[in-house]
């Protein structure tokens, strides 16, 4: 459906930016202010005083609303233009009927998006009594867990790239040079992902804790990750404080970095905090990350790997393209297997 679909959406803009359709283009009918407006004016006033409101905003839009109408249709391919608001209210409606009678061809989502919110929470819920198994990468900080995921899903393999749909690295460092999504934007996100990997038996995912950023992961990804098969990553030192550079590219991120710093340090020995403050002045950013490491990330990562009974499966070669060849290969021989159980 949604190849085949150009969405419009007349929503505000913050509402837009929590939460849309895949490739949605926003033509809001109100702005923020204008939207609590027309609220207060209902709540005050009733219906027909806050329609008479939202006409009076709305009217004086109506023709850079018509003509970005035109450039969308004219750019749409010959998909079908579906318009939609919060509910398939009023907003969308009137939108669509004045569209219509412009010439515009477009139709209005009944329900609007919350109806594809419900269809996504429901499908969500329906995903704990699946049987699919959980291929877990883990690692500490810097084993290119994520490039490697990133190259396996370019390449074809069920990936779940939990870090990539919060739009969140996962850690006290993990917004930096990003703009995380609302939790509505990941559930959504998910449940289009899940629903591309529908016919895999198994799936592969970075072994997350329960929170990424803001974002809450879903019981049956802490389930499919406490009991999956572990594949852990381990690189030397050297390698790792070489990939956490590329990853954050700290010359840009000064400040940032810093902040998160300042965050977290009072979970370090004052010693160590001196360290890495004076390597910070410095721009030592080698001697900040490998303080960063070995007094605060590898600590707690070896307590949380220490809760798993199970054992995990060690990739430990000396690059992260040599670790990505033997995750390869191990994912190639369960792929054979789950075709032989079916």
């Amino acid at each position: 459906m949604f190849e085949e679909t150009q969405f419009i959406d007349v929503r505000s803009p913050s509402e837009f930016g929590e939460y849309a359709l895949p490739g949605a283009v926003n033509i809001p009918l109100f702005t923020d202010e204008e939207r609590a407006h027309v609220g207060t004016t209902y709540k005050q006033g009733g219906k027909e005083q806050a329609v008479k409101e939202g006409l009076k905003i709305a009217g004086p839009k109506l023709h850079d609303h018509y003509e970005k109408m035109k450039e969308v249709e004219a750019g749409a391919a010959g998909k079908e233009i579906v318009v939609y608001c919060w509910r398939g209210g009023m907003r969308s409606r009137s939108f669509v009927s004045t569209m219509q009678m412009l010439g515009v061809s477009c139709t209005q989502m009944q329900g609007g998006i919350r109806s594809w919110r419900k269809k996504v929470m429901a499908a969500l819920e329906e995903e704990k009594q699946s049987r699919r198994r959980y291929i877990v990468i883990t690692g500490g900080t810097g084993t290119a867990k994520t490039v490697m995921l990133h190259q396996l899903q370019k390449e074809g393999w069920p990936v779940i790239d939990l870090e990539g749909l919060a739009n969140h690295r996962g850690s006290a460092f993990g917004n930096i040079g990003l703009k995380q999504k609302s939790q509505k934007q990941f559930e959504f996100d998910l449940w289009k992902r899940l629903e591309e990997l529908r016919d895999s038996p198994y799936v592969v995912i970075e072994g997350e804790s329960r929170r990424i950023g803001n974002i809450n992961l879903p019981d049956f990804l802490m389930e499919g990750k406490a009991a999956g098969t572990r594949l852990n990553v381990q690189l030397p030192m050297k390698e790792r404080v070489e990939v956490i550079k590329e990853t954050y590219d700290p010359d840009s991120h000064h400040h940032e970095i810093l902040r998160a710093v300042e965050r977290i340090e009072k979970n370090m020995p004052e010693d160590v905090r001196g360290r890495i403050h004076e390597a910070l002045g410095q721009n030592r950013y080698e001697d900040v990350v490998e303080n960063l490491l070995i007094h605060y990330y590898d600590p707690r990562y070896k307590k949380a790997f220490e809760q798993y009974e199970q054992e995990a499966v060690i990739i430990n070669e000396p690059s992260p393209s040599q670790n990505l060849e033997k995750i390869r290969g191990y994912l190639q021989k369960e792929t054979v297997k789950q075709k032989s159980v079916i």
